[in-house]
């Protein structure tokens, strides 16, 4: 909390304070399946729509936006390539998905339950499965925001997303 009383969220929240394009680097990726490509096009929507990201400078002040975030899979890393409106480079990092992997596994196999269930089980037993996913899901975007810690600032659910993306990325 900052000394004047607002929370992290709080502080992220202004309207530079976002992302205003997105794009993920899939020159090399495998073919998906719908239900990934459709998560993917969600998430993209979903974060364009309502937002909240912020560079974080040297001394830790917030850098404003908006901003154009690049993702890339890069063997066992992801590659977070920051920039301005004008499409010039603000920050380049790369994240280890070493600590996200664990929960990215269980993740996976809960999606693959979770669209099975929606095609034969009744809608008790698909919530049921749905609530396991959504505890992973927010499991991975606490993890990510960790790993994000001193480079960039986001609220909830746009870490949720972009867990959901990192994810897609990660779908062969």
């Amino acid at each position: 909390m900052a000394q004047d009383g607002r929370t992290h969220d709080d502080l992220v929240a202004g309207p530079v304070h976002r992302l205003v394009r997105i794009e993920l680097d899939e020159a090399n990726a495998p073919r998906r399946t719908a239900e990934a490509e459709h998560e993917r096009a969600i998430a993209i929507y979903d974060i364009l729509e309502d937002n909240s990201f912020s560079l974080v400078g040297g001394e830790g002040e917030q850098l404003g936006g908006p901003f154009h975030l690049y993702l890339r899979a890069e063997g066992r890393h992801i590659r977070f390539d920051i920039r301005d409106n004008g499409d010039a480079e603000l920050a380049q990092f790369y994240m280890a998905l070493g600590p996200l992997r664990r929960v990215m596994r269980d993740y996976f196999q809960v999606c693959d339950t979770y669209y099975e269930a929606i095609r034969t089980k009744s809608p008790s037993q698909i919530q049921a499965i749905d609530m396991g996913r959504r505890a992973l899901h927010n499991e991975g975007a606490e993890i990510l925001r960790g790993r994000l810690d001193g480079k960039v600032a986001t609220d909830e659910m746009t870490s949720r997303r972009l867990f959901t993306l990192i994810c897609v990325l990660q779908t062969k």
